[in-house]
């Protein structure tokens, strides 16, 4: 049996926790200055050169508006259609789409960009490399792919999230699986870095991976 048979429903838990998520998560960049400044620079290289997609959004939509905020065409994108709900609730102007990472609805080569932050860490770990290979798929040539995971090894969770009796699971990585899974896929990893986090973020250590689709179709 693989880890992926016994994992929880994640489209699931996110539609029961997605009011409480978005209460939790909308102001989190305001503490977060190496995020803050990493998204700068992505809406810098990325805005103007097509769709970026905002992968995992979140019910708090706050990492698709504050590319939004920058110039940047991004959409919102999550498993959980109550999550979507959610985020078209909060963020009217913008555009929030149901979708799973691992089947996006998008053509080969549609995406100049996709941003994913801490939403890859949701897939058992035998599923990570079929979402990259379908990241690599949508991005144009010389598309980036900015990725955010949690550091570590196996798997962490719980029986209870945000004040709900919902399972939540999560696959820790470290930074050199990660970069092996990313050029697995077909990427070219242009950049990585790894933090400590913040006092107030789960006590993981934080990965940053920024690559790009340096194929030629």
């Amino acid at each position: 049996m693989s880890e992926g048979d016994s994992w929880p429903d994640i489209t699931a838990t996110y539609d029961e926790v997605a009011g409480d998520y978005a209460g939790l998560f909308a102001a989190e960049l305001a503490g977060k200055p190496f995020d803050r400044e990493l998204l700068d620079g992505f809406a810098g290289a990325v805005g103007g050169h097509g769709p970026v997609w905002d992968i995992g959004c979140g019910s708090a939509g706050h990492i698709t508006r504050y590319l939004a905020d920058r110039g940047v065409e991004v959409v919102g994108a999550d498993i959980s259609p109550g999550v979507v709900a959610v985020a078209r609730e909060r963020e009217p102007g913008l555009e929030f789409r149901v979708a799973d990472m691992r089947t996006l609805p998008v053509a080969d080569g549609g995406l100049a960009g996709i941003v994913a932050f801490y939403s890859v860490i949701h897939l058992p770990r035998e599923q990570i490399p079929v979402a990259l290979a379908e990241f690599r798929r949508v991005l144009a040539p010389g598309g980036s792919l900015l990725l955010a995971m949690h550091g570590g090894s196996g798997v962490t969770g719980s029986a209870e999230a945000f004040g709900h009796p919902v399972e939540v699971r999560a696959t820790l990585v470290s930074m050199g699986e990660l970069t092996r899974m990313i050029e697995q896929a077909g990427l070219t990893v242009d950049w990585q870095h790894e933090r400590d986090p913040y006092p107030t973020e789960h006590p993981t250590p934080r990965l940053y991976v920024w690559a790009r689709n340096a194929a030629l179709w």
